[in-house]
């Protein structure tokens, strides 16, 4: 079996190599390389030595993935003939994406992988920092990161950064969390007689000196809380402290039971901010939910019943769980497909009730309860084909209701009164209509042109006993009016 001998160029010069690393490549007797754009090997070629370098295929490709699969194959390939030696800048197991193919390829058994030598940069550029690692440390590559790889509370150092581009692409996903102006520092050869580092405001980064394939960005922790809370675990922190000893006392008072008007309130001003189509109120209640949310998990956490991760846990199963036509290999071409999917598995997920509306009861909603129970009770046979007959059992509760509002009790009036409610809700069904949020534009409608009567009353005499019926019907037919400009 003939062998893949991968060897490591270290991160700065020929000065840096270890000696067995360079007598290796001395007698070599076909060396190659993935790229030529590297001191060792400049130096190298100026002692007389030659080798094969890959740089070509890079100009083969749009993205790296396809130049490192194919360097390997054709490795891969080579070996089959014969051993190889193979020479990658660092260390071979640091940020070094064609050992990783060789890696996985050699569990086939078709060849024998042997990785030595290289200093990585890290060593150098914790040198050139003057940083402890043990502190928290990131390494990220500059092609493929994203704002939510990033923890701003540990060193972040970012490699691939080798031209403008991939230096600007670096700089607006670094801006989505740091301020425009955050210092960060560009490493150039770190450890090499070439070191160079360059402080500049993160707003400079891809236009502050040129950037090749020996540099690194370095982004510091943000030690002030105020700069971190683009970032969840600073949420988080924010909540703990609220419930702490040390922390607010309205907070540590709190149960799940004493926050549930609360949740209420914040998803309906969530709600109201959507039917408004205010993305910046949206935005903002949507931060007000997830108050809730993390107070919930902070008091089962206080509580000792379960915690933050327990919640993304459960939630992140049952998506994967949910969605097969995604994560799995299920088929759903449609949209009613994967609702089909969705309740055959939430069906098999939960278990058997006495009656099929036990679960549907909402407390916080009588109208979304009587909507849960129709809709239940439909999926079984036990509603009317169409909407017509609905309409025909409104016609009857109201008939029904008058002649008790007429000569009843209160008790008969609210329970037909209850009956016209339930089947007002059943044509909403019908009509693919929520009815809780029909209530809610109803109730913001009712506001928004009452307040308006108020200003007319207000610009008036300022007391409502001044004004008829007829004439505080006349303000409010003009906040119609004006309602209708509007639309």
């Amino acid at each position: 079996m003939n062998t893949i001998h991968v060897i490591g160029l270290g991160a700065g010069d020929l000065d840096q190599l270890p000696l067995g690393v360079y007598k290796k490549l001395k007698n070599a007797l076909k060396l190659y390389v993935r790229t030529e754009d590297h001191p060792v090997l400049q130096e190298l070629a100026e002692e007389g030595m030659s080798f094969n370098s890959f740089d070509a295929v890079y100009e083969k490709h749009d993205t790296f993935a396809p130049v490192y699969a194919e360097i390997a194959d054709t490795l891969i390939a080579l070996a089959k003939e014969q051993s190889v030696i193979y020479a990658v800048p660092g260390h071979p197991l640091v940020a070094e994406q064609t050992v990783q193919y060789l890696v996985e390829a050699e569990k086939e058994g078709s060849f024998r992988l042997v990785i030595e030598g290289g200093q990585s940069f890290l060593d150098p550029i914790f040198g050139a920092l003057r940083i402890d690692p043990i502190e928290g440390f990131q390494l990220l590559d500059g092609t493929a990161m994203a704002s939510d790889d990033v923890n701003m509370a540990q060193h972040v150092l970012i490699a691939q950064v080798y031209d403008s581009f991939s230096a600007s692409e670096v700089k607006l996903t670094l801006m989505e969390k740091y301020p425009e102006d955050y210092e960060v520092t560009i490493v150039t050869a770190a450890g090499s007689a070439n070191e160079v580092l360059r402080k500049v405001p993160l707003y400079e980064l891809d236009r502050a000196a040129e950037v090749d394939n020996l540099t690194t960005i370095y982004v510091p922790p943000a030690v002030d809380q105020m700069d971190r809370l683009k970032e969840w675990q600073t949420f988080r922190q924010i909540v703990a402290r609220l419930r702490s000893p040390e922390g607010c006392p309205w907070d540590r008072e709190q149960t799940h039971e004493s926050l549930r008007p609360y949740l209420l309130e914040e998803a309906h001003e969530l709600l109201q901010a959507i039917e408004e189509e205010d993305d910046e109120a949206i935005a903002e209640e949507l931060g007000d939910v997830l108050l809730q949310v993390f107070l919930h998990a902070q008091i089962g956490q206080d509580n000792g019943y379960f915690q933050l991760e327990d919640v993304l846990s459960a939630v992140s199963a049952k998506m994967i769980r949910r969605h097969p036509h995604v994560f799995g290999d299920v088929e759903a071409a449609t949209s009613d497909e994967v609702v089909s999917n969705w309740q055959a598995i939430k069906a098999q997920e939960k278990p058997q009730t006495a009656s099929i509306l036990d679960g549907q009861e909402r407390f916080s909603s009588s109208l979304m309860t009587s909507y849960n129970y129709q809709k239940k009770a439909a999926k079984v046979g036990f509603s009317w084909s169409d909407a017509e007959g609905a309409w025909e059992k409104f016609q009857e509760e109201l008939q029904e209701f008058q002649e008790e509002t007429a000569k009843g009790s209160k008790e008969r009036q609210l329970d037909e009164l209850g009956d016209l409610l339930f089947t007002l809700v059943n044509i909403a069904r019908f009509y693919g209509l929520s009815p809780e949020q029909a209530m809610v534009h109803a109730n913001q409608k009712f506001q928004q042109r009452f307040s308006h009567v108020e200003k007319r009353v207000n610009e008036g005499s300022g007391n409502f006993s001044d004004y008829t019926l007829a004439q505080l019907d006349e303000f409010w037919n003009e906040a119609k009016t004006l309602a209708r400009r509007e639309e």
